[in-house]
């Protein structure tokens, strides 16, 4: 399985913090189900699971896409391949990183992770929060810039609603509605040292480029 992905595990990985009055929506027990539900949706949608790809979406995309391939592999007894991509510098509501890359609230290029072909292939896109979608849409360009798949599924762990682009996802983890004074906060053990699903009372506004 092509799981070599950069990433940070247990040794690496960033001691998990709780914004205060956030409320947990989901523990990790809960949050292994709902991945393994998944699995088995993407399993059942698609005949050929050999012609499949996960493409995790920088950051906590990538860990989901890695897990969803082992959960898959585990089931079907097929191994699929694991990329990645970083559009944050492809965003259309952010400024791009011309003169300061590195100040608070630029785009930071990091390159995409997708070392087989594309051709013929359904590519899976996995991300952690779908929120405006514009996040989708800049993956999705990427993706055809770099081949042309057969087609192009979408799979996140958590559908928060207001959307600002008529995208939907083929697999859903949980439709948790917010208000958009609100943020979902998703911690995986691979990024944050552990897993959950946190409710903040803090919009995305305060989070730059965190808005999916």
């Amino acid at each position: 399985m092509s799981t070599n992905l950069p990433g940070r595990g247990a040794a690496g990985s960033a001691s998990p913090t709780t914004t205060p009055l956030a409320k947990t929506l989901l523990e990790a027990e809960a949050l292994g189900r709902t991945l393994s539900r998944i699995a088995h949706e993407i399993i059942e949608r698609n005949d050929d699971l050999a012609a499949v790809a996960l493409v995790g979406i920088e950051t906590r995309g990538v860990p989901l896409a890695k897990r969803l391939a082992e959960l898959i592999e585990e089931r079907s007894g097929v191994e699929v391949e694991v990329g990645a991509v970083d559009i944050t510098f492809r965003r259309d509501d952010q400024p791009a990183p011309l003169s300061q890359p590195d100040r608070v609230g630029q785009p930071v290029v990091r390159a995409s992770n997708i070392d087989f072909e594309l051709a013929g292939r359904t590519c899976v896109l996995v991300d952690d929060v779908l929120y405006t979608g514009r996040t989708i849409r800049a993956a999705i360009e990427t993706l055809f810039a770099q081949g042309r798949p057969a087609r192009v599924q979408l799979a996140v762990l958590v559908d928060r609603g207001h959307r600002e682009l008529p995208i939907r996802p083929d697999y859903v983890g949980k439709n948790l509605p917010t208000a958009r004074s609100e943020r979902i906060q998703v911690q995986l053990e691979e990024t944050d040292g552990l897993d959950r699903i946190l409710l903040v009372p803090e919009s995305e506004e305060h989070v730059p480029g965190d808005a999916s």
